[in-house]
């Protein structure tokens, strides 16, 4: 399979770019700082590009099988739209060259569904943030992609363990936290699997 990755040089889009060669995917990582990318494999290919540009995302997308957005907001806690404009670019440039398949990572919370006292502070915190992520997914739904939205609790920099927890409602019961590689193996794990498709998953440790 081939898949050209958005957000390559973030802690999740990384992992996925590396494991992904690992696994026999051929992987394009579209960053806008090559030299950001630490990883070197004969099946990775990089192009330099701004996800912000219509065409240069547009031109990326030709030829892949699908799409993986690992993107995020330069914005931390304040009010953007910058997911929303770059998923309108992904979205626009999947029609454009018949590419159906994405897999999106948001966040736990983009349904107001974390539990409790903590959970409602944690939304209340990361609401802008949220709110994008939540608008880019209804973008990706609304054009008729087959996707998969991944809802990651807190991501942690720990070792890759392949022990985690899946939720099609909700988030898993008693769950703070998820390592980036272990949400980049879900990703590439949900690539493979036809019964995540049209699917929105929470994941934790």
């Amino acid at each position: 399979m081939k898949i050209l990755v958005f957000g390559a040089t973030g802690g999740v889009g990384k992992e996925v770019v590396k494991q992904a060669v690992e696994n026999g995917f051929e992987v394009t990582a579209f960053v806008r700082t090559p030299a950001k990318l630490e990883v070197a494999h004969d099946q990775l290919t990089v192009v330099k590009g701004d996800a912000f540009n219509q065409t240069e995302v547009s031109a990326a997308i030709a030829g892949h099988d699908a799409v993986v957005s690992c993107l995020g907001s330069s914005q931390g806690m304040k009010k953007s739209t910058e997911l929303q404009e770059m998923v309108k670019n992904i979205v626009t440039g999947m029609q454009e060259h018949g590419v159906k398949r994405i897999v999106y990572t948001a966040s736990a919370g983009i349904y107001n569904e974390l539990p409790g006292i903590s959970g409602k502070l944690m939304m209340g915190m990361l609401k802008n943030a949220l709110t994008d992520h939540r608008a880019a997914t209804d973008s990706i739904k609304a054009h008729g992609l087959t996707y998969t939205i991944v809802r990651p609790m807190g991501l942690t920099n720990g070792p890759f363990s392949g022990n985690y927890r899946e939720a099609a409602e909700g988030v898993p019961e008693k769950s703070k936290s998820i390592s980036r590689a272990d949400v980049a193996h879900f990703i590439l794990k949900a690539l493979k699997d036809n019964k995540y498709e049209n699917a929105s998953i929470g994941i934790a440790n």
